[in-house]
């Protein structure tokens, strides 16, 4: 990845998302959730009518649910996205998959969850392990990572600024073992992005993803706001960061 910050942001329909990567070009990667497709087949033809678009797609669960786990890792060996979400136990898994279909550059995550203790998080992010609450320590989770060759962490939910001493930990604990694409992810907004992805830099990461949902949706429209999406871009390049 050539940007060292990259925003993941939803779109309504095929020309809200044109809308988006036109402006955003290599800096924005639009998601589709597949929880909100009735069908596999549904899923991967809305992927592929934004890549025929030119538009650069983050194939993800949708609400952080891990019964779709299966469901991600099947369209995107289809489609070969840009960027995959996945819960942490079906990430080795899903890897496998865009090496059998030789797509080497789809960068794949691992949803990770802060557990509300500094240095300490819940991998247990699977449809079944999730009811399992048993902490282990950010270096665990991210050796474990590392053994298989997961790009990257989500860490979701962060609830916006409110935990960064637990962001500051778990962005350590993973360029330590040579992963060095974060994500952090769950309530987001102009008002403290700038404070998030300073924080990932500053613990060592070389490309941070913030994910911005919601916060960037119109509620009349259901549209991703445009003119936000720029504000984003526009902070980038206050920061410095655009290389």
């Amino acid at each position: 990845m050539k940007q060292k910050v990259i925003f993941n942001v939803l779109a309504k329909d095929l020309e809200n998302a044109k809308e988006i990567a036109e402006i955003g070009g290599d800096r924005v990667l639009i998601g589709v959730m597949v929880k909100g497709f009735k069908s596999e087949k549904a899923a991967i033809e809305q992927v592929e009518l934004f890549q025929e678009n030119g538009i650069p797609v983050s194939v993800g669960l949708g609400a952080g649910d891990p019964k779709m786990w299966k469901k991600v890792a099947n369209v995107s060996a289809i489609t070969m996205p840009d960027h995959i979400n996945q819960v942490f136990p079906a990430a080795g898994y899903t890897l496998g998959r865009m090496e059998q279909v030789d797509s080497q550059s789809t960068i794949v995550n691992a949803l990770i969850e802060p557990s509300g203790t500094v240095g300490k998080v819940y991998i247990s992010t699977g449809p079944v392990s999730s009811g399992k609450k048993e902490r282990v320590t950010c270096e665990m989770a991210a050796a474990m990572l590392a053994e298989i060759g997961v790009h990257s962490v989500k860490f979701y939910p962060i609830d916006g600024d409110s935990r960064l001493d637990e962001v500051t930990a778990m962005v350590k604990a993973a360029v330590g073992v040579g992963i060095k694409v974060f994500e952090p992810t769950g309530g987001i907004g102009l008002e403290n992005v700038y404070t998030i992805v300073r924080t990932c830099l500053d613990g060592g990461a070389e490309v941070v993803i913030p994910h911005l949902y919601s916060n960037l949706i119109h509620k009349g429209s259901g549209r991703t706001d445009v003119g936000m999406v720029k504000g984003l871009l526009r902070m980038e390049w206050k920061w410095g960061l655009h290389s």
